[in-house]
């Protein structure tokens, strides 16, 4: 069985996965090429639409946004991903003017950077953003972990443990289970669950919800017939079991 320690290295390297929206193919295979070399896990549209289902499902740690796209202007795209989530975004673009900058941040972008960019300045843009996004969703002080009977959730180490046991779940699985726990003793309805994990282009009949739902009770429950830690509240939504430490 895998200890606590040699789980805890593990959560630490896990990697990030970058949603790359870029339509030129040789800047893409470049970006993702370099991205990787950095063990960056990297997903692909080549277009807005195939980009915001892409958002919207994958959950990316983090989005690198070409502007001149064919479908939709970048600017556009931004303002879309705004309106559910808060994943940063970084522009690359060749759009060099004051004011296409002042645009595209003024709609949501976390930073900008012109074309052409050194490798080195674009992965020091990357984990600048990653770190300032992992502060701001971390928990307050005093609150790292949520404990309730055996269960226990880490949240700066991303550890989530059963009867001591290290238990692992899925990207999706784990965002829906630290909502959940950050919010606990509140009743979650289904629609802010899924418009926080998926946004608005998730499957409007609960479905994708359910099939997550089920999994995280087997991997937590003892029993997931009469759970014990995540109730459903028929015909509404979710709710966690109070937070012992607080």
């Amino acid at each position: 069985m895998r200890t606590y320690e040699e789980g805890r290295i593990q959560a630490l390297n896990l990697k990030h996965e970058i949603l790359l929206i870029e339509d030129e193919k040789n800047i893409c295979n470049f970006i993702a090429t370099t991205l990787r070399t950095q063990d960056y896990k990297v997903s692909f549209a080549s277009d807005a639409a195939n980009g915001l289902s892409l958002a919207a499902s994958a959950c990316p740690d983090l989005i690198l946004l070409d502007l001149g796209l064919p479908d939709m202007d970048g600017i556009d795209v931004i303002h879309s991903i705004r309106k559910w989530s808060n994943i940063p975004i970084i522009v690359i673009s060749a759009r060099t003017q004051e004011k296409e900058k002042v645009e595209a941040l003024d709609a949501g972008a976390d930073d900008y950077i012109t074309k052409p960019f050194g490798t080195s300045e674009l992965m020091a843009r990357i984990r600048t953003a990653l770190r300032r996004s992992s502060m701001s969703s971390a928990p307050v002080i005093g609150q790292n972990r949520y404990v309730a009977k055996d269960l226990i959730i880490d949240y700066e180490k991303h550890i989530i443990t059963v009867n001591d046991n290290i238990v692992h779940f899925t990207q999706i699985e784990y965002k829906i289970l630290t909502f959940l726990a950050r919010n606990a003793g509140k009743v979650i309805t289904y629609d802010t669950l899924i418009t926080h994990v998926w946004g608005p282009y998730a499957d409007s009949n609960n479905r994708i919800l359910r099939v997550n739902m089920a999994n995280i009770r087997r991997k937590l429950e003892h029993n997931p017939a009469d759970p014990q830690y995540i109730f459903t509240e028929i015909g509404i939504g979710y709710r966690m079991i109070d937070n012992e430490n607080v």
